[in-house]
């Protein structure tokens, strides 16, 4: 026999979940007569998608430093599409075509590929200006846009970097400073699809983000044997 209790708990429980099955209801056709969107019954992905182009939450139309607007930032190119779609891990065929695509993008400086100033370099490799936007974002007529390196990668042990990439601490004592070296950290700063498929690393040359000078002046902060990242 059901005790007491146990019959105002069941009673309870049945009460709560049909005035939540209600509300349920009353919230999805409610959204739906005043033409939003039942959240309900996206995917998350379309949810997403929603919520950061459609909903109105961002400003997306404030003007970005590399042209267009914020919400041209949003949209994905076909790697990033083709990246997302497989969760970052390409098969073999489509490894292939990022690493081809990403070698035809690289533009190479005259001649051997030069070190820079590894002090300009620390700045870059350290600084976060670039393109932030909302409401102070970054004016490149005042100084060039950085890498911001330090986010992902441990650089110099005089200061605290990323752990997302790997460490680059004595880059230069471990690889050298040799052509091959130089040409690798060059490609991989440049377009870094071109050994790592679908990688995390932004395409800072492909994209326009950094300077071929800026590249060079990063590569020498980490293969120069007076830089910080060697000592």
């Amino acid at each position: 026999m059901m005790s007491r209790k146990t019959n105002r708990c069941a009673t309870a429980s049945a009460a709560l979940a049909s005035i939540v099955l209600i509300l349920g209801g009353y919230t999805a056709t409610h959204a739906e007569e005043a033409g939003k969107p039942d959240y309900a019954k996206m995917s998350p992905e379309a949810l997403a998608e929603h919520l950061i182009l459609e909903s109105g939450s961002f400003d997306l139309d404030q003007p970005a430093q590399e042209g267009g607007t914020a919400r041209d930032r949003m949209i994905q190119d076909n790697l990033q599409k083709l990246c997302s779609k497989v969760r970052n891990k390409p098969n073999a065929e489509q490894a292939g075509q990022i690493i081809a695509a990403a070698r035809a993008s690289i533009q190479y400086p005259e001649g051997e590929i030069p070190l820079g100033d590894w002090k300009k370099g620390g700045d870059l490799a350290w600084g976060g200006f670039g393109y932030r936007l909302a409401h102070n974002p970054d004016d490149h007529s005042t100084r060039d846009p950085s890498g911001n390196c330090y986010n992902c990668h441990a650089l110099s042990p005089q200061r605290t970097g990323g752990d997302l990439g790997p460490s680059l601490r004595g880059y230069g004592i471990i690889r050298g400073n040799t052509e091959a070296t130089r040409r690798f950290v060059y490609e991989m700063i440049y377009n870094p699809h071109a050994y790592f498929p679908c990688t995390h690393m932004p395409r800072m040359g492909a994209k326009g983000l950094l300077s071929q000078e800026a590249i060079a002046d990063i590569m020498a902060y980490l293969l120069h044997p007076e830089s910080p990242v060697n000592q």
